[in-house]
């Protein structure tokens, strides 16, 4: 892990700063002179070799500090800690609540496939995946709170007032309800094909044979090896469950860290940008260490030495 890091970090940078364009054509003042802004580049540290750059960044990196933002002049990891919890309630809502619809229809889809609840399940997954995020949400924003005005468009609280536990959940049904579909799709028709395939086992037929019931097949034998490829996209999905849903989040002006990202891409903060990018790719590699962990309790023909 550690020299596929160290890359991480080589490609981190190099990509964000090869983007055209730089911070300081966005401080659009029509007052100032190219000799100010050559002094607004030098002051950012914009002037200096990328080398000297990167390694100077990676130095401050280790000590703890991920450089200050070019927008707001806040340090960044003050501004991501701020955004976190916001996108860890969101996300971890919308994720849990997909495993839990999607693992048992898909499992009763595998058990009674060409069947009305297969098709039924197969077209819900397939919409899910295929509808994009942005449209369903301004559709159920349109339906739900233009017209019906049961549930607010945006935001995690009602301004101007007392906010509470109902007020919270109320701004979190729209936007879950849109995560939990798109994530639905993806895990119920993995699940479905993994445990169709385990169905075909020899040892699933010598079980059957001895004449255990349908739900001990299901529970002792099946569903266990079927989590196996569900362990493996769950490891994925935990950089997602800390940088948000980029578009969700814009969509319904939720203030975690989708949004924050949509921002500082904008504003070209550079600081903010690589912190956030960082951040997704450490969580990727630490979710597959932790998913490789998992095959041994799930699957115990899987030892490591």
């Amino acid at each position: 892990m550690i020299p596929v890091l160290i890359g991480i970090t080589f490609i981190n940078f190099a990509i964000v700063n090869l983007a055209p364009g730089s911070a300081v054509d966005l401080m659009i003042d029509p007052n100032m002179s190219e000799a100010d802004k050559e002094i607004r580049r030098e002051n950012l540290g914009l002037n200096d070799p990328f080398l000297v750059r990167y390694f100077s960044w990676i130095r401050e990196l280790l000590r703890g500090n991920m450089g200050y933002s070019f927008t707001t002049y806040k340090p960044v990891r003050q501004r991501v800690f701020e955004r976190l919890g916001p996108t860890i309630y969101l996300m971890g809502t919308a994720i849990i609540l997909a495993y839990i619809i999607a693992i048992p229809l898909g499992i009763l889809s595998a058990l009674k496939p060409y069947s009305w609840l297969d098709y039924l399940t197969s077209f819900m997954g397939l919409s899910g995946v295929s509808i994009p995020t942005f449209f369903s949400g301004l559709v159920l924003i349109y339906v739900f709170s233009l017209k019906l005005g049961w549930l607010p468009s945006g935001g995690i609280r009602s301004l101007g007032g007392t906010s509470g536990i109902i007020d919270s959940l109320r701004h979190l049904i729209l936007p879950v309800t849109i995560l939990a579909f798109a994530n639905v799709g993806l895990v119920l028709r993995l699940i479905r094909s993994s445990t169709l395939e385990i169905l075909q086992q020899d040892y699933i037929r010598t079980a059957w044979s001895k004449g255990l019931s349908q739900r001990m097949v299901v529970m002792h034998h099946v569903l266990r090896n079927s989590l196996i490829p569900i362990v493996t996209m769950a490891g994925m999905q935990v950089p997602v469950l800390i940088s948000g849903a980029v578009i969700t989040e814009q969509v319904f002006q939720w203030p975690g860290m989708g949004l924050l990202t949509i921002q500082a891409i904008l504003s070209r903060d550079y600081p903010t940008i690589m912190a956030l990018n960082l951040l997704a790719a450490i969580l990727v590699l630490i979710g597959t260490l932790v998913a490789d962990i998992l095959y041994v309790v799930i699957d115990p023909r899987i030892q490591y030495q």
